[in-house]
């Protein structure tokens, strides 16, 4: 296998990493999720190796999910049970996907790991992305609202028991469920974040509609797996040599000022907005690593080889267009704060001579 190559930094590459870490930490305060999504393909469109991607961006976000999950755990929301134990088990998925990638990279090179990231990614973002813009419809329109009932799959699975295998959840009103459907919940999230540093996409659907468990609930013990996947795959890459512990140093310190400003910037938008721009920026990043599979296939002979023109294009297109998913995050959230500030001073100022002839 060959070494690991690190890319080099320099002044623009440090700046240019810690915006993004700023954006990605803004995006995700304010739609709530990791940011891994986003901050992924960046990484790779600054020249960074999937695979160094993924596990430098593992590093980065399991500090964040412990901080969350305390925070979180203050109010009541996380399931601890329930988090360790899929987290033990996305702890053996991380393994097998930490161990598939090495295996990409030792038989096609940087170049296999790069396509696998970015496949996953299309796949992934097109049919989480296609569910959040339905989501966000749905919200706007108002249909289903009220709408609160167990989906009939978590029912099914809650009727189910099984000697020797039974667990009491609190996030399901202490009712009981077979470790046997907890299991591959868990498997698949680690599996999927060892492949581009993103578990929840998996892991809160799995909670809310398999077992039932409330979406507040769902999303908040979902950062105690995060916390426990992150901690063994930072571990087991690192062991491989593939964290680069300078790009997740300067893109957490990015991150943690723009988490602030992106969760600030919820109080000021609806619900369906949230979901609207994460939809956006997920078929943006999407496009994003599109446009590099053509070059990725080409490079590994797998189709005809590309024009340097072609090549050079597609390379343009992808930066864009990523370019692109980061701006629009950006912008919508900072908007919102905006309008957010200009309404508060404009209520402000009608009360003050209320206040006055108290």
């Amino acid at each position: 296998m060959d070494a690991v190559n690190f890319i080099d930094l320099n002044m623009t590459t440090v700046v240019v990493l810690f915006l993004v870490g700023f954006v990605g930490g803004m995006v995700s305060g304010f739609i709530g999720s990791g940011g891994a999504f986003v901050l992924t393909p960046a990484m790779m469109s600054l020249g960074v190796s999937g695979i160094v991607a993924v596990a430098s961006n593992m590093a980065h976000k399991f500090p964040k999910a412990l901080v969350g999950s305390i925070k979180r755990h203050k109010y009541g929301q996380v399931d601890i049970k329930l988090g360790l134990i899929m987290g033990v088990f996305a702890e053996i998925g991380v393994f097998v996907g930490k161990n598939i990638m090495t295996g990409i990279r030792a038989d096609f090179g940087a170049v296999g790991t790069d396509l696998y990231v970015s496949a996953v990614f299309v796949v992934t973002l097109a049919i989480v992305g296609a569910v959040v813009l339905r989501d966000a419809y749905r919200m706007k329109h108002h249909i289903g609202e009220g709408e609160h009932k167990t989906p009939r799959l978590a029912q099914w699975v809650q009727s189910i028991h099984i000697p020797g295998t039974m667990v009491t959840l609190k996030s399901i009103g202490n009712k009981q469920i077979s470790i046997l459907f907890i299991a591959p919940l868990g498997f698949a999230t680690g599996v999927l974040a060892a492949s581009i540093a993103v578990g929840g996409f998996i892991g809160v659907p799995a909670m809310m509609y398999v077992l039932g468990v409330p979406a507040v609930m769902a999303s908040a013990t979902e950062l105690v797996v995060a916390f426990v996947l992150g901690t063994g795959g930072s571990i087991f890459y690192a062991w491989e040599g593939f964290v680069d512990i300078r790009l997740a140093m300067i893109i957490l310190a990015g991150s943690l000022f723009g988490l602030q400003i992106g969760a600030i910037g919820t109080t000021y938008v609806k619900d369906y907005i949230i979901k609207l721009v994460m939809g956006i920026i997920m078929v943006i990043v999407l496009l994003s690593r599109l446009f590099k599979l053509p070059v990725y296939l080409a490079d590994m002979n797998l189709i005809a080889p590309l024009s340097a023109s072609t090549t050079s294009v597609l390379n343009n297109l992808s930066f864009l267009t990523l370019g692109l998913a980061l701006l629009v995050g950006a912008l919508t959230i900072l908007l919102a704060l905006l309008r957010g500030i200009v309404e508060h001073r404009r209520q402000q100022v009608v009360l003050q001579p209320l206040v006055a002839t108290d």
